[in-house]
């Protein structure tokens, strides 16, 4: 998903056209859902033919009927958005809330949904017990997946897909002996082997962090045969219904473990601030930022989490001024230059982070860290 953001946001077009629809998860929400979509796609359509020349309109809308007529509604998630131009589209299912809108400009709008993307902990979540293995993809508190055999990312698998089932499980008669013990855990350990090929395989496209989840000695043969146990930013042993209950349980019932990984994080990035502003690669001011953020030098940076600045900008010059608020009939002016600079950052290979209002406040609410 932040790669086909990153992409899009780097695309020009005339017209460069974004639909947003409020979408459902779940029967019968969802059914409401092909209505919604139909709304706004008429709308897309009269404000192209009053805007645009015939062939221009009829050009991005049958690149928008294209990817939208035989949608499957029972996959969606809380937000359909489509980017649209002349000669594509491309529709992406989204795990966060949105206002529905259409905006046709000459560039996709996508940094709103950057800037939610880059303050989320996005992490894959894998399911363990003696008989069964699950992997699920998250957002901060929501699904975004449960791996199953329909998943399109499981389609040229080389290894097991999930979910994957013990089938190879050792059992004697003689379960209380240590010689049949000591097997089985062998077993175990084989089981979580396999398990951890399969989500190393996944893992490579995206390279997210990983929570673990069963009880506590499936944890601990997990972790001992994992390629990669540096990925694993949390554990979680208290959990029931591991094979049964829906992807959301356990979703909410990790929510504990992310947040104090999200503090965790939150101390690391105070620490190196203050590492980089010794070092002299710290800045604060957002003019300083900015041309930074555009001349590729940024390497991380920390928003006080709700920062929101209007400014008006000179794109040339790499200036800006700050305003009160937004202007739509003035071009130069940006209603969130904050915003702007997200996506400079991440386009350029940087990173962001967002910070509680407690750590980062009206005193110093940007910080940048420079590669140079």
């Amino acid at each position: 998903m932040k790669a086909t953001l990153k992409s899009l946001q780097a695309t020009k077009a005339n017209p460069a056209v974004s639909i947003f629809v409020k979408t459902h998860r779940e029967h019968p929400d969802n059914s409401t859902d092909p209505i919604a979509l139909k709304n706004q796609l008429k709308l897309t359509e009269e404000r192209l033919t009053q805007e645009y020349d015939k062939k221009t309109a009829a050009a991005v809308l049958e690149q928008i009927h294209k990817q939208t007529e035989d949608l499957n509604h029972n996959y969606n998630l809380d937000t359909l958005a489509i980017f649209a131009s002349p000669d594509d589209a491309t529709v992406v299912r989204m795990p966060l809330d949105t206002q529905e809108r259409v905006i046709i400009s000459d560039r996709f709008a996508t940094r709103d949904l950057i800037r939610d993307m880059a303050s989320a902990v996005h992490y894959y979540t894998v399911v363990l017990t003696r008989d069964k293995a699950r992997l699920i993809e998250a957002a901060n508190d929501r699904v975004v997946q449960e791996f199953d055999e329909h998943s399109v990312r499981q389609n040229n698998m080389e290894n097991i897909k999930f979910p994957i089932d013990n089938n190879g499980l050792y059992t004697t008669g003689d379960a209380g002996s240590d010689r049949s013990t000591n097997k089985e855990n062998s077993y175990l350990q084989e089981f979580f082997n396999q398990v951890d090929k399969s989500v190393q395989e996944i893992w490579g496209e995206q390279k997210m962090s990983l929570v673990v989840v069963g009880d506590t000695k499936n944890i601990g043969y997990y972790k001992e045969v994992c390629d990669r146990p540096d990925n694993i930013i949390a554990t979680v042993s208290n959990l029931t219904e591991l094979e049964n209950g829906s992807a959301q349980h356990i979703i909410d019932g990790v929510q504990e473990a992310i947040e104090d990984y999200r503090t965790s994080l939150h101390k690391a990035a105070m620490g190196e601030i203050d590492k980089a502003r010794g070092a002299g690669m710290l800045l604060t001011d957002l003019q300083e930022i900015y041309r930074a953020a555009y001349q590729g030098a940024g390497e991380t940076l920390y928003v006080r989490r709700g920062y929101i600045q209007a400014a008006k900008v000179d794109e040339d010059k790499l200036t800006l001024a700050t305003v009160d608020e937004g202007n739509p009939a003035d071009k130069s002016i940006s209603d969130d230059v904050v915003g702007d600079i997200i996506e400079q950052v991440m386009h350029n290979g940087g990173k962001t982070v967002f910070m509680p209002q407690d750590m980062m406040g009206s005193d110093q609410p940007i910080a940048l860290i420079t590669r140079y």
